[in-house]
């Protein structure tokens, strides 16, 4: 037994890294929205990135833990609590059986990642955990998490499990929350403070709309709508309009591909986007900066920034690599036993 859901928040869903390979049959992607912080809390308690974790939109659930557990929490600040005492971001914390893990007020951001250590264990569909809200498939039943519901946790490593065994002795204090001094420094991941600036490549119509337009695209602000979801950030601001009338034929899109209807308010496809669109394309979010506007608020305001393909293509090879030296770093902390 994992967890139970006491309260289950506004919107508490089960989610991976996605559906990959079923684009030609029409199924999204779908997945976590920050990909960063998904990953992050899964390395923080020895997961692989592959694990699901519960994605926390805005006002979190109440859980109360039916066994031991380790965690970490990281993405949007929640104001989580177990005991009235605070739980850290992004670290690993450990947790004992009965303790009722809390959210409150949302300080910042707008997601949370909640990583279990073994990862959460629902029936895989299509190859991955993930919820697909519009479907009703995946993670519990293909929908957002409901009072009662009981999660499962998957198999620990014997790195983790004796990683856990060690700092479990504090608890000998009657401690119910234990977390190693270790955890993702600021400048070890995105900031979700401020106006985001969001860097993009020019899409494939970007040439079809007039300069004035584009000139307005970079120069000025947009409003998240609250018409906004996992599927896609609706934008208001100045109209993009076209040169001249087009007619084109729908073609693949993905995740930060934006994209201007009729009325020339801008759409940021996100996670849970449709395979195809016939709407024209201005703009590419480049991919290292998805997670950033994954947090960004309904009401909020975020502008764009020109970068070329080889630039974006750089910043997320430096992430990547980023990323892989912090795995390797924790797990070798893990493998010495470093408690706290």
């Amino acid at each position: 037994m994992g967890m139970e859901i006491i309260r289950p928040g506004l919107l508490t869903t089960v989610q991976d890294e996605g559906r990959i390979g079923y684009r030609r049959y029409g199924v999204p992607v779908g997945g976590v929205m920050d990909t960063f912080a998904a990953r992050a809390a899964n390395m923080l308690v020895g997961n692989s990135r592959h694990e699901a974790v519960l994605e926390i939109t805005m006002a979190g659930p109440e859980l109360r833990l039916l066994e031991n557990q380790l965690i970490s929490l990281c993405g949007a600040d929640l104001s989580a609590t177990v005991d009235q005492q605070p739980v850290p971001l992004w670290r690993p914390v450990l947790l004992q059986a009965g303790s009722i893990l809390r959210f409150g007020a949302c300080r910042h951001g707008l997601r949370a990642y909640l990583a279990f250590a073994g990862g959460i264990d629902v029936p895989k569909v299509m190859g991955s955990r993930s919820t697909d809200l519009k479907t009703g498939f995946g993670g519990v039943h293909g929908r957002a998490l409901r009072v009662a519901d009981v999660l499962e946790t998957g198999v620990i490593s014997d790195e983790v499990q004796q990683w856990i065994s060690v700092v479990g002795i504090q608890w000998a204090e009657n401690k119910s929350m234990v977390a190693p001094a270790w955890l993702l420094s600021e400048r070890q991941r995105p900031s979700y403070y401020g106006k985001p600036v969001i860097r993009v490549m020019q899409g494939q119509d970007h040439s079809y709309f007039s300069a004035e337009s584009v000139k307005r695209f970079y120069a000025e602000d947009y409003v998240v709508s609250p018409q906004s979801d996992r599927m896609g950030y609706r934008l208001q601001g100045s109209r993009l309009d076209l040169n001249r009338p087009m007619q084109r034929l729908s073609e693949a899109v993905t995740f930060g591909t934006v994209q201007v209807p009729a009325d020339g308010q801008p759409i940021v496809l996100m996670a849970d986007h449709q395979t195809i669109g016939g709407y024209p394309v201005i703009a590419q979010v480049a991919a290292v900066d998805l997670p950033i506007l994954a947090q960004v608020r309904p009401g909020s305001r975020i502008s764009f920034e020109p970068v070329t393909n080889q630039e974006a293509r750089s910043l997320y090879i430096k992430r990547e690599r980023d990323l892989r030296l912090l795995d390797q770093r924790i797990r070798r902390k893990m493998g010495k036993m470093e408690a706290v």
